[in-house]
């Protein structure tokens, strides 16, 4: 079922049961006007008007020129099969409107209100030139005509026209969404036509830890989504919404901003079982608006690091918009776990073989080296993207927690993460890995999709911090610092990395710092090292030392002072 107009298709139809004078003039008192035979109704974007008509060829047509309707919102929902179409509307109009609602509220709770109807047919006349009730065949069909007309008027907005408002002649109003204050506008341009490519889209589906405990997490969890309205937030293929309605969901809303909300259409169109209680919705979740509020959000909205791209900012918009009290989120909780690296291999590809390059005296009759030391900071400011051995690691992890259940929006634009480890072996301190997991907490099943070190790849890989100055450790040393994340209008995040080593030995009591590093990188912006994990050397001095696995990592205590950060 499609609910979005795009630039090829200008006009959309929609046939009904019939339309009637919203009061009749000859009969004030009738609350039941005599139907129409069955019409159709069209807007488009050519003309912004919206018609009705017996037939799509039918002379006999009531036209409503939305650009002075007033208010804005010209169509209302008054029940499951019925909506009411007005306009010219005044000041008055307002309390009519507000007694439909009424209305419409009371029915909804069993509480029916009777109003002098006469009165209101008075108001009607003082303040509207046209009303129209409308009656649907069925409720689905009213709802995907909603849906549909709200986004058109969203559509029309763009193109530089404001529905509801009458405009000085050459005044063109624009409104931004919350997506398009935040974010610059080549990025999301970038973003959506990245997303929009079926080959991006294949990369993520052949996934299979991801895609199949996406699918785990839902079928197992069949009581979560039978019978309930979904909405998939960046629903991209389609993937996750066709899994829902596997899973016996009621309806599912796939919201969709890039143009794969196209091939989304095919695939479910092509799954016809499926696709019948699916409808896809073009726009920004921060845009579309839905017919109704959904028991249970859906979305796949992790970048690198887990923050990466900030669509876990638009998941948490799409909570507080759409999502009823009480409703499930999958996932509903992610973790970024952090823990020091030693990697040789890795300091030295990064310090000697690439910034080699430039330090060059002669390359083709010019000297390089002018440039060798902004090459070389620049090689330091890309977070290293791979899969590694987790025995490259020095320290047991640590882990800090987002509830996307509960977080603020905006909560996430700065991220600030104190790190405390104990170092198991003596080693030199390369930089700070990382890595996250998310929670589908179920009402049957409780499933965790990791992207952790040792476990099975995923697309994600792992992320590393190199330090451009390594850090010396012995065994038992308290290795402490910040991971700070501060979020920026490219849709990623400025990473800012310190991380020193305490004294040991005597003064140790006093806490002093032995030794200082620090790093700024930026995560759109990472190198991506796709080799294989390098075999792990062990130096003679460490030969007593037992190399660390992830398994063997055990839960610590926290400390009083810190508690944004938990220990495992």
């Amino acid at each position: 079922m499609e609910v979005s107009l795009g630039h090829k298709r200008k006009q959309q139809e929609f046939s009904m049961s019939s339309i009637s004078n919203l009061f009749s003039s000859s009969s004030s008192t009738s609350t039941s006007p005599s139907p129409s035979p069955p019409v159709v109704a069209c807007f488009s974007t050519d003309d912004l008007e919206f018609r009705f008509q017996r037939d799509s060829d039918s002379s006999d047509v009531i036209k409503f020129d939305l650009r002075v309707a007033q208010p804005p919102n010209t169509v209302f929902k008054l029940g499951p099969v019925q909506s009411v179409c007005i306009s010219d509307g005044s000041e008055v109009a307002k309390e009519l409107l507000g007694n439909l609602v009424l209305i419409q509220g009371h029915r909804i709770k069993n509480h029916p209100i009777i109003l002098d109807e006469n009165v209101m047919h008075q108001k009607f006349q003082k303040s509207y030139s046209r009303g129209i009730t409308i009656v649907f065949n069925n409720e689905e069909q009213s709802k995907a005509f909603h849906c549909a007309f709200d986004q058109w008027k969203k559509e029309a907005s763009v193109q530089g026209v404001h529905l509801g408002a009458r405009l000085p002649n050459g005044t063109v109003s624009t409104s931004k969404s919350k997506f398009d204050d935040k974010i610059e506008a080549s990025s999301a341009k970038m973003y959506f036509h990245y997303y929009g490519q079926l080959l991006h889209q294949q990369n993520m589906l052949q996934d299979y830890v991801r895609t199949g405990t996406y699918y785990a997490a839902v079928i197992e969890n069949r009581a979560d989504f039978a019978g309930r309205v979904v909405v998939d937030v960046g629903a991209g293929s389609g993937i996750l919404s066709l899994f829902a309605a596997q899973a016996g969901a009621k309806h599912v809303y796939a919201v969709e901003a890039s143009e794969m909300a196209e091939y989304a259409r095919k695939l479910i169109a092509g799954n016809p079982s499926l696709g019948e209680r699916i409808t896809v919705v073009k726009g920004k979740v921060e845009e579309v608006e839905l017919p109704e509020k959904a028991d249970i959000l859906i979305s796949e909205p992790m970048g690198t690091l887990l923050v990466n791209e900030r669509m876990l900012e638009s998941y948490v918009i799409a909570r507080d918009r759409f999502l009823l009290p009480g409703g499930k989120m999958f996932p509903g909780t992610g973790r970024i776990h952090m823990a020091p690296f030693s990697d040789e291999y890795l300091f030295i590809e990064i310090a000697n073989k690439k910034a080699l390059f430039w330090q060059q005296q002669s390359y083709y009759g010019v000297d390089l080296t002018p440039l060798y030391g902004s090459a070389f900071q620049g090689y330091f400011s890309q977070p290293v993207v791979d899969a590694f051995d987790p025995r490259l690691l020095v320290a047991p992890s640590i882990f800090h927690t987002i509830d996307f259940t509960k977080i603020k929006e905006e909560e996430l634009y700065e991220i600030d993460i104190p790190l405390k480890f104990t170092s198991l072996v003596g080693a030199r301190v390369h930089g700070l890995a990382c890595w996250f997991d998310v929670l589908f907490d179920g009402s049957t099943v409780q499933r965790w999709l990791t992207t952790a070190p040792g476990a099975p790849t995923t697309h994600w890989y792992q992320l590393r911090c190199v330090l451009l100055q390594p850090l010396y450790v012995l065994a038992g040393q308290e290795i402490t610092g910040q991971l700070r994340l501060i979020a920026h209008n490219a849709q990623s995040y400025t990473i800012n990395l310190t991380m020193g080593v305490k004294m040991s030995g005597p003064g140790a009591e006093r806490g002093e710092v032995l030794q200082l590093s620090s790093c700024k990188l930026d995560l759109k912006e990472p190198y991506y090292r796709m080799s294989q994990p390098q075999a792990y050397t062990v130096a003679p001095d460490q030969q007593q030392h037992p190399l660390i696995h992830t398994q063997d990592i055990h839960i610590q205590g926290q400390d009083a002072d810190e508690p944004d950060v938990e220990l495992q």
